[in-house]
């Protein structure tokens, strides 16, 4: 008897698809290999989805000659154990396809042209426009998210009159999208019209199930960082480093900056000749004033420039670093606060410490502030030349056993000297 071949597929030709998402990837960079995935993964669906019990389904496809093949996948099965006819074929069955078919094997049977055209038709357009959708999305999340924390300049394209939110096309080159620039982002006191060129500051870039999220702002204190990289060259090179920056958006932004080259002034770089530079970024920022300090790392000169336009005479710094206590002279004192103490919240922003803020003249300031550091509690740790047997522990814990735990604190703190210069040695 002579043995009946497997018949092949003619397949559907989509020459025009093919064609159609070469184009797709010239002109908008989305890649062909996704979007056939993405169209294969669809007619591979809607096929299950009208044949129930059907489990495994294949598309072949070949972009040579730009076909679309679709197969569903059987296992060889004895006839009697033959249960399953989405996914399983009898061994009788198998054997008229090809004779050599053993239990176990898999067959590929072809799906009917007409059926692969009817399904490939009803989804095929579905799913480009949602592929290029996500396609599309991938491509502004993946440009985008490398701006993150960069500035951009975009064009306002409307602006909510009943909440003043204002919609931003923001672009890198190779993308655009639009984005919200909420009211509360924006410079207090600006006005914002269509069709104005902002730089805006990219805060942070999310994905999302409506594709990603960017947070753009202009009251950042990143704004102001990004607008002096790009008017002064030695920040961009790296002799000059902004060390910190603190502002209040409309209003005031304070600056610490520091060079790294003992011949470039940091704050003169910064300013430029004639005050070019600064005034460059007070204009992007629609006149928001700019104080430029030099950043010490000695703390009680770094606040003493902090509060500048005011003249401060003495800083007490805390041990600990975060309190300090400026005193300025009694005329200086409206100054080194500021209007609603906005100059003394930039400088405490700007240093990180909190300012208390004195008159010379006041009589409540205390000389002995700061407080000396505490007595170190039992079981911290024990001087130098202490030993760590069993007799210098007993030695260091007595100040519990002789009734000094808990008492007058000068009293403990000469305990505390004095055992700190006895002679542990036997």
């Amino acid at each position: 008897m002579k043995r009946k071949k497997q018949k092949e597929p003619v397949g559907m030709n989509i020459a025009e698809i093919f064609n159609a998402l070469a184009l797709l990837e010239e002109d908008r960079g989305i890649p062909q290999a996704f979007m056939l995935e993405k169209i294969t993964q669809a007619i591979v669906s809607a096929y299950k989805r009208d044949h129930p019990g059907v489990d495994n389904v294949e598309i072949d496809t070949d972009k040579e000659t730009k076909t679309l093949r679709m197969f569903v996948v059987k296992k060889v099965v004895a006839d009697e154990d033959y249960t399953n006819p989405g996914n399983e074929i009898s061994l009788e069955e198998a054997k008229k396809i090809y004779a050599r078919y053993e239990p176990g094997d898999e067959v590929n049977i072809p799906v009917d042209n007409v059926e692969f055209g009817r399904i490939a038709a009803g989804n095929g357009k579905q799913v480009i426009i949602q592929g290029l959708r996500e396609a599309e999305r991938g491509m502004i999340y993946d440009e985008f998210s490398s701006k993150q924390h960069e500035i951009l300049t975009g064009t306002v394209m409307r602006v909510d009159p009943r909440n003043g939110n204002a919609t931003v096309k923001i672009g890198t080159g190779n993308e655009t999208t639009e984005v919200l620039l909420t009211q509360s982002e924006q410079i207090p006191g600006e006005e914002i019209v269509d069709g104005m060129l902002l730089k805006v500051y990219i805060v942070s870039v999310n994905r999302s199930t409506r594709g990603p999220q960017i947070l753009i702002s202009r009251t950042h204190p990143g704004l102001v960082r990004r607008l002096f990289e790009l008017e002064v060259p030695e920040l961009y090179d790296g002799t000059v480093e902004i060390k910190s920056i603190s502002r209040e958006a409309g209003s005031r932004s304070k600056l610490a900056v520091w060079s790294n080259d003992e011949n470039v002034d940091p704050v003169g770089a910064c300013v430029g000749p004639r005050g070019q530079r600064v005034a460059n970024v007070v204009a992007e920022l629609r006149g928001e004033k700019i104080d430029i300090i030099k950043y010490d790392e000695d703390m009680s000169k770094f606040i003493s420039a902090a509060l500048s336009p005011a003249n401060v005479t003495e800083v007490r710094v805390s041990p600990d670093g975060r309190f300090c206590r400026a005193i300025v002279p009694d005329h200086q004192l409206s100054l080194a606060i500021g209007r609603e103490g906005q100059n003394a919240r930039l400088a405490a922003k700007l240093t990180g410490c909190k300012i208390d803020i004195k008159a010379a003249s006041a009589k409540d300031i205390d000389e002995n502030w700061p407080p000396a550091p505490p007595a170190p509690k039992v079981g911290d740790a024990k001087p130098e030349n202490a030993r760590d047997d069993a007799e210098a522990d007993a030695k260091w814990d007595t100040k519990e056993e002789i009734g000094l735990e808990g008492g007058d604190p000068e009293t403990l703190r000469e305990f505390d000297r004095l055992m700190t210069e006895m002679d542990w040695e036997d």
